[in-house]
């Protein structure tokens, strides 16, 4: 066994799972378990300095980080001996935005002689290529605005903050922040439905979704995202600098519900930059709620 996935939530680490043979070690960081997928090995911040140990003991030589994560807090007086001296650069990951934690992580498994994987090599198809993928296609404004999207996730991950926003016209009405885009369009979705006076006076700073698509209570009450459209995008690309191996952003099946709850036309991302998982499902229910989905090239 080479290949050992160190997980989070979500059903990305199942997709990436099932997608190699021979299966992959699964390694769970505690409190953060994938959906069906069961671990191996399950670890805590307070014992990484052993999960490298265990990591060399069963033939590991390359990893995969995947699935999404909260920040821990770090307990003393569970460090084992093999983990302190690695406690400075945990505490420099946990006080950095999240590329530089990323960073910081990625370095210590690099550190201990291991390879990493990002996701898109080990399961390639879900990075779609360019093009729009649904029945519906984008009209000139959303190309302007994606243009604006561009630009200003390009601000946003200069600060390390996120991955996603959300724009209508000229207008930024919503960037991405640690909560997720799903949190970000449910709040969208809120104001929108309790008038456009508080839809528009009420610009939402929102948040870099690890491994997002799972849209919530949002479309519980709305009923399907059936709200006619007032137009705009969800525009999801890598920050400038990001390091790929790790983090991509992603949409998913829920994703499209979210939009339209948001009063949205359609979805850009990023060509060779954001996953969309179960594609057959997001571009039906695109299809479905008269959505576009639109991988559009860097600068396009």
């Amino acid at each position: 066994m080479t290949l050992a996935l160190i997980c989070g939530q979500g059903r990305l680490p199942r997709i990436i799972a099932q997608a190699q043979e021979p299966r992959p070690l699964i390694c769970v960081l505690e409190g953060f378990s994938p959906d069906g997928l069961a671990p191996d090995v399950v670890f805590q911040l307070e014992t990484l300095g052993t999960l490298l140990e265990t990591l060399h003991a069963r033939g590991v030589t390359r990893i995969c980080l995947c699935g999404a994560i909260r920040r821990p807090p770090v307990d003393p007086s569970r460090l084992d001996r093999k983990t302190a001296p690695l406690v400075p650069r945990l505490q420099e990951a946990l006080t950095s935005g999240d590329d530089g934690a990323l960073r910081i992580v990625m370095q210590i498994f690099e550190d201990a002689g291991f390879d990493i994987a990002g996701v898109h090599a080990l399961v390639p198809h879900l990075l779609p290529a360019a093009g729009v993928l649904t029945s519906k296609s984008y009209q000139p404004q959303n190309a302007a605005e994606a243009r604006l999207g561009e630009r200003t996730v390009a601000a946003m991950g200069a600060r390390d903050t996120g991955q996603a926003c959300v724009l209508r016209g000229e207008r930024v009405l919503a960037r991405e922040d640690s909560a997720g885009t799903d949190a970000m369009l449910t709040r969208l979705a809120r104001d929108r439905a309790s008038g456009p006076g508080d839809f528009l006076s009420n610009p939402i700073s929102s948040a870099g979704d690890m491994f997002g698509g799972l849209l919530g209570d949002a479309t519980d009450w709305l009923g399907g995202g059936s709200a006619p459209a007032e137009g705009g995008i969800l525009f999801k690309a890598p920050k400038p600098a990001q390091d790929r191996r790790a983090d991509l952003p992603v949409i998913g099946a829920g994703t499209p519900d979210g939009v339209a709850a948001a009063g949205l036309s359609g979805i850009v991302i990023e060509a060779g930059g954001v996953m969309v998982l179960d594609r057959a499902r997001t571009l039906a229910r695109c299809d479905q709620l008269g959505l576009f989905l639109w991988v559009r090239e860097k600068g396009g």
